[in-house]
């Protein structure tokens, strides 16, 4: 459970720390634009996104067993965030993540970061794929910049209400959140390495600014950015609130160690390395009861950033350590520049983020898969989109765990020769 920061600055030298340096630069101004998108699609202020990717992936970076790892807000979370804070408010998010934070530590402890072998892929693949549909659903209003009064939380009144609200498209904004995609995909595949998502979303954002275009911008729905982190206090605890959240706090604990394990093995892949799931448990346990302690968002372990990072040629914790400082530069220096991005931009970048993240190049292979591992990808994926995020975990979870039970135990009667007697 030893940090691998410790393991790799034994031989540190200068050229890593030039490759970490150039590598974190780059994640922080990926992380940057992703981080206040994530926070206000969560029904959240822009700034418990930089928050949370300051303090957060700091401590992901300075604690966690992986080499390259990059930590902060995901859009995964986004689904659980937005629906604690309608049910809960802000405060009993923070006491969740808080909580979540308790348990990783403890699970961490028991070194059960072993058990994320156990999940069937098809839960993972299917929840993955809903919380995309979702994520990009959620931004449909900002990108065509319609006029909604308040978006509701539930998939199908959701859906509804966009379609009533048509008569509001707003063209201009439509354009630029279009025009965003599009160069945010052209520069993927002209210069992979180049940090494509904050040129995309400043150089977009810059028109709207300097033309004045009617398109809203974080500054005209939020006001300022704070210039600074704010002071670290607990959260309102007491004991109903904690029985009342803890289901929450679990679904949290559970996303964020599963998230977290499946970047460092996707990392592990693309570096040839080993990962440490135990201490990497204990340190996303770390970061989210730090991120509380700020009143940031849950964080995890960022399977895009983390790529970047590695492309980037990250080579240690320290680039990761690096991306948080930088975006801490950003907060203290040019906060009120972050207030000129423009709604539809980062709105255009949250969908292509979770159409990214569903992985549409899998899913032919999936549907070739076995029709039990189909079953459970479709129920999963359904349960997310139209019940909830915790029941399609429990549900899926509980059916895959079956169905391997049920097939382990056909493959031993397969093996079983009856005694003669």
């Amino acid at each position: 459970m030893k940090p691998k920061i410790l393991t790799t600055l034994a031989n540190y030298d200068r050229q890593q720390f030039t490759s970490d340096l150039i590598a974190g630069l780059t994640v922080a101004m990926v992380a940057l634009p992703l981080s206040l998108a994530i926070a206000i699609a969560s029904g959240a202020g822009p700034e418990k996104g930089l928050v949370t990717a300051i303090v957060g992936g700091l401590l992901i970076s300075l604690l966690g067993g992986s080499r390259v790892q990059i930590g902060g807000p995901t859009g995964a979370f986004i689904v659980v965030v937005f629906g604690v804070i309608q049910q809960y408010g802000y405060d009993g998010l923070v006491l969740a993540t808080f909580m979540a934070g308790i348990i990783m530590l403890v699970a961490g402890y028991l070194r059960a970061g072993n058990l994320v072998a156990y999940v069937p892929e098809a839960v993972i693949n299917g929840f993955t794929i809903g919380i995309g549909v979702i994520i990009a659903t959620s931004q449909l209003s900002d990108l065509f910049g319609l006029s909604i009064a308040e978006i509701p939380a539930e998939f199908i009144a959701k859906t509804q209400a966009l379609w009533a609200a048509r008569d509001t498209l707003n063209i201009t904004a439509l354009g630029i959140g279009l025009a965003t995609m599009a160069m945010i995909v052209a520069l993927r595949r002209l210069a992979p390495k180049f940090p494509g998502l904050i040129v995309a979303v400043g150089v977009t954002s810059a028109i709207v600014a300097i033309a004045m275009l009617p398109v809203d911008t974080i500054f005209s729905r939020f006001g300022a950015l704070p210039g600074a982190l704010p002071m670290p206090q607990m959260p309102d605890i007491s004991l109903e609130r904690m029985i009342e959240l803890l289901p929450s706090a679990f679904v949290i604990a559970f996303l964020a160690s599963i998230e977290s394990l499946l970047s460092a093995m996707v990392a592990d892949k693309m570096i040839g390395g080993q990962h440490r799931p135990n201490a990497e448990v204990l340190a996303q346990g770390c970061a989210n009861i730090g991120s509380a302690l700020f009143g940031g968002l849950p964080a995890t372990g960022a399977i895009a950033r983390t790529a970047t990072n590695v492309r980037a040629g990250g080579k240690t914790p320290v680039a990761g350590i690096v991306a948080a400082l930088t975006i801490l530069l950003i907060m203290l220096l040019a906060a009120p520049l972050a207030g000129y991005l423009a709604m539809p931009a980062l709105a255009g970048l949250l969908i292509l983020t979770a159409w990214n993240m569903s992985e549409p190049h899998k899913w032919r292979g999936y549907m070739q898969g076995r029709v039990s591992d189909r079953v459970l990808l479709v129920l999963t994926l359904v349960l997310t989109v139209f019940a909830d995020l915790t029941i399609a975990i429990g549900v899926g979870v509980s059916v895959g765990l079956a169905l391997r039970l049920r097939r382990r135990n056909a493959d031993m009667e397969k093996d079983w020769t009856p005694p003669d007697r």
